[in-house]
């Protein structure tokens, strides 16, 4: 294990090694597939980020951040084959641009226009129009090129292709749309990369642990299946699975890991609570991945609801700091979703934000706890605004 020593250095050149512009960044949340109903969500229309980008955008920097995922509404932007309206992009993009946010762009986060059969050769050729025709739209208006091709393709598989919960609503074909949607990501980066050379990609893949509660040899081998699938879709973008998939190294720049309280179950049961003696730290499962992979790390996502979110961003930044002084380069963490949002199955308030739902001017309240349990991480990550920039800020959050 490296020595604190060498830790420490890697904490304070940090900053200077990773492409993100804050440690810490806000994710807004972009989904905008079909239910199982047929009924198309819209998570920036939802949250009316869509309207208040600018004022969404501001407000960040009174919390130290200025990095963010946020995304585009492809079903929207392609309103026939080859045919884009920017309408409702360009406003974000520029807003972004004004209030000097980067942003890592989604270019698809689970939905995709009607009329696109996803199991067709013309969704991934699509796709990869689509990718470039943005990737020239942000080159233009001076954005940073950052990007996340597909949002999750291994949570997609599955609620979509295993378990019907979104679109395309399907049972049984979860490793034949991983596939897909694998074939999607590689033609978006390289049409991006003919666009513009500097870009960068992130991958935004849930990272799991499955424990198994019996001593039945079969079942141990079952959990031990399941917790190896999570990285097929890295493993086919690189190459390393499936080849003629068209994978290679090239293809995985920076791994992004999502992780949520229910990241960690029992095979064929409940979730692990933190703290339980089955519970694996997370910064064991953040060494796994980099030792997997030799690349980067983001956490792209990461967030608890209710009273809940302080204590979560406290355990997961306090395993993300031992991870970095094990030597693993974790180049930021994403407070994800940003907002609270409406629930994609009943439309409840989830308050898993740092920022409430909007007022009709744009205003939204900010979670005390959660505003708190980030200044004392970016003080502890040294990645905070001057004190005395933030002084009003933590006046007005008691």
């Amino acid at each position: 294990m490296p020595s604190k020593a060498k830790g420490e250095d890697y904490m304070t050149s940090i900053s200077v090694r990773s492409p993100f512009a804050s440690f810490f960044l806000a994710g807004f949340e972009c989904s905008s597939h079909r239910r199982y109903d047929g009924r198309r969500l819209d998570m920036l229309a939802a949250t009316h980020h869509d309207r208040f980008a600018s004022e969404d955008y501001r407000e960040l920097a009174n919390h130290g951040i200025s990095a963010a995922r946020d995304g585009l509404r492809w079903h929207l932007i392609e309103t026939s084959a080859g045919r884009y309206d920017w309408s409702s992009f360009l406003p974000m993009l520029r807003a972004a641009r004004d209030q000097n946010v980067q942003v890592i762009w989604d270019l698809c986060h689970y939905g995709w226009p009607d009329g696109i059969d996803i199991w067709s050769s013309e969704f991934v050729d699509r796709f990869a129009r689509f990718a470039a025709a943005a990737a020239q739209v942000v080159r233009d208006e001076g954005g940073a090129p950052l990007y996340c091709p597909i949002n999750e393709m291994s949570f997609w598989a599955w609620g979509g292709g295993d378990v019907a919960h979104f679109n395309p609503g399907c049972v049984g074909r979860g490793g034949e749309l991983k596939r897909q949607l694998v074939r999607a990501t590689i033609a978006a980066i390289d049409a991006i990369r003919h666009v513009d050379s500097r870009a960068r990609f992130i991958t935004a893949e849930p990272l799991i642990q499955v424990a198994c509660i019996s001593e039945d040899p079969e079942q141990i081998k079952a959990a031990e299946t399941y917790h190896w699938y999570q990285y097929e879709a890295l493993d086919m973008l690189g190459g390393a699975l499936e080849p003629e998939l068209g994978g290679s190294p090239e293809f995985i720049d920076i791994v992004g890991i999502n992780y949520y309280p229910d990241n960690q179950w029992f095979h064929g049961g409940g979730t692990i609570p933190l703290g339980h003696n089955a519970y694996r730290p997370f910064r064991d499962m953040l060494a796994e991945a980099h030792r997997r992979y030799q690349r980067p790390i983001l956490i792209s996502e990461t967030g608890a609801e209710g009273s809940g979110r302080s204590a979560w961003l406290h355990y997961v930044c306090s395993e993300v700091h031992e991870a970095i002084e094990e030597g693993v380069p974790v180049q930021g963490v994403c407070l994800y979703p940003i907002l609270d949002y409406p629930g994609w199955a009943n439309d409840r308030t989830c308050f898993v934000g740092l920022l409430s739902d909007a007022d009709e001017h744009g205003r939204r309240q900010v979670c005390a706890r959660l505003a708190k349990e980030l200044y004392r991480q970016q003080m502890i990550f040294e990645h905070a605004p001057a004190e005395q920039e933030l002084r009003p800020l933590m006046r007005a959050v008691g």
